[in-house]
């Protein structure tokens, strides 16, 4: 071996053993977000893995992982474990954790100015009587970015969970080999754990409500009898991990009393809520605009105007008229406090304010606003943005791309053959496909990218910040990996493409960048499909 060879192996060697910190930094996190009332050793252990990675980063003079670390232990000085993690120390936390992420990731994916982002995702256990069927699971799952693993036995499975605890376990009921020894095994289990691990109970034989029962005491949130394929579960496992982290819920107070003001920002932000406080009413429209809240507080009396008033001018903006909006006041006058409710509110609470119930009044709230807007904007068979949603959304990444002077690109996709697919296996098989390809643009986009069903088989993605070259190498990468999942259908498997066409936005309107998109989209389809093309200016 050559003097050049023996300083290559030696610097992949460093290279490795810096990157394999990294991921105990990030795989930490994880926990850390999991595990709110282990803060205190968590906080050290993270400090203590990430003050490792900066040491091994700079001995061997590998500068992105060592800035990375740096800006990480900076944020670190800010979380007082002993409280919990204001959101604002968690969002920079985890951007900086997006960071570190990207120095982790092939060099090919290092080359992206905007790669991808990457979760360290925790593990999904299979306890399956059918070791064959839980591998051909696992590599399924593997496909769309989770962590998997199989166990043979009860005790096996006990003692990895007992290391690390699972985001979800697809169990057979008779695993371990005896009726409904893995139902037992699962009660054993969630004794061991302050929160309950969410289960998804498999059956080939019993599907009586007893079985049922008892699986759902256990902390069964799925009973899949009789047996049922690989798509469908890993629709199920996906509803119950969280690789999409729920964003907090943004609350606007308006309370003419600083005192109170700051009382409900501390109170907001400590349950996890970004709060915006504003203490004087003639303030309201600028905040409307600026923070775009999803539920709104209001104070009852305040000098000049009543809470009543502001209620009626908010509602009368049609973008503002399904917000909740929850009063504050002494008042205890019933009749009062209806009328109130009548013209614009939902909700009433009166002074002194109980944190308790105010936070259980802002999630329920919020909790259901939520739904009602996912109603009016995604698409009800794959939880996608729909078609006008997404349009409106392009128009306001054009407004910032302008504003910041920022690339940003637009793509089509479109399934190949997806008539044959509906045709040969059916259209319950072509909707599995449709959801399947929804999960997979999901899981390996960003949180800031935009992805929309654009209509039947088609799917429109919005990249802010992301040159045409880096879109096409992402949505390249993709498609490849799509291409390579087998689809299930009965007894058979069959594998399905898409094809592409890539915008860059160059100033003009959105309709105008559809329209190159779908050329583009259209030339794609016109060279032989399963191709990702890009659009001429």
């Amino acid at each position: 071996m050559t003097e050049d060879n023996q300083k290559e192996k030696l610097k992949q060697h460093f290279a490795r053993r810096v990157t394999t910190q990294a991921r105990v930094v990030l795989d930490t996190w994880q926990k850390a977000r999991e595990s709110a009332d282990q803060a205190e050793i968590l906080h050290r252990d993270l400090s203590s893995a990430t003050e490792k990675l900066v040491r091994y980063a700079q001995r061997f003079e590998m500068e992105k992982h060592a800035a990375a670390g740096e800006r990480l232990l900076e944020i670190l000085k800010r979380w007082a474990p002993e409280s919990p993690l204001a959101s604002d120390v968690q969002d920079d936390l985890q951007n900086a954790m997006d960071k570190l992420s990207q120095c982790t990731l092939r060099r090919t994916d290092q080359d992206l100015e905007e790669a991808p982002r990457t979760y360290l995702r925790t593990p999904v256990y299979v306890a399956l009587c059918e070791m064959e069927m839980a591998h051909r699971l696992i590599k399924q799952l593997e496909f769309f970015g989770f962590r998997a693993a199989a166990f043979e036995d009860a005790e096996s499975l006990m003692d990895a969970c007992s290391r690390h605890k699972p985001e979800t376990i697809l169990m057979d009921v008779n695993f371990g080999g005896s009726p409904l020894s893995g139902i037992a095994t699962v009660e054993a289990l969630q004794e061991r754990h302050d929160t309950p691990i969410p289960i998804v109970f498999m059956s080939d034989e019993d599907g009586s409500i007893e079985t049922r029962l008892r699986a759902s005491r256990s902390g069964g949130e799925e009973f899949f009898y009789p047996s049922v394929d690989p798509g469908q579960l890993i629709e199920k496992i996906e509803t119950y991990t969280h690789g999409n982290t729920v964003e907090p819920y943004r609350v606007l107070v308006l309370d003419d009393s600083r005192a109170q003001a700051k009382f409900m920002e501390n109170v907001l932000t400590r349950a996890g809520m970004k709060a915006h406080i504003i203490t004087e009413p003639m303030q309201i429209i600028r905040a409307l605009d600026e923070f775009s809240p999803e539920i709104i507080v209001l104070d009852m009396y305040m000098p000049g105007c009543t809470g009543m008033e502001i209620a009626r001018v908010i509602r009368q903006q049609d973008r503002l008229h399904s917000v909740p909006i929850i009063y504050l006041s002494a008042e205890d006058d019933v009749s009062k406090q209806l009328h109130a409710m009548s013209l614009g509110g939902d909700d009433f609470l009166t002074k002194p304010i109980d944190p308790k119930h105010l936070i259980a009044t802002i999630h329920n709230r919020g909790r259901r606003a939520r739904s009602l807007l996912a109603l009016m904007i995604r698409d009800s068979l794959t939880g996608l943005f729909n078609h006008t949603h997404t349009l409106h959304l392009l128009d306001q990444e054009i407004v910032k791309a302008r504003q910041r002077d920022q690339p940003l690109c637009f793509a089509m996709l479109d399934i190949d053959h997806f008539k044959k697919i509906n045709d040969t296996y059916g259209h319950p098989i072509g909707d599995r496909v449709l959801r399947s390809l929804s999960m997979f643009l999901k899981q390996r986009l960003r949180k800031t990218d935009h992805i929309g069903r654009y209509g039947g088989e088609e799917f429109a993605l919005i990249l802010p910040g992301t040159r045409e070259s880096d879109a096409k190498n992402v949505i390249n990468e993709i498609r490849e990996r799509f291409a390579e999942l087998l689809q299930p259908a009965g007894a058979q498997e069959f594998n399905v493409t898409f094809s592409c066409g890539v915008a860059a936005w160059n100033g003009e309107n959105a309709q105008a960048l559809c329209e190159r998109a779908d050329r583009a989209l259209y030339e794609a389809k016109r060279l032989g499909r399963n191709n990702v093309v890009s659009a001429a200016g």
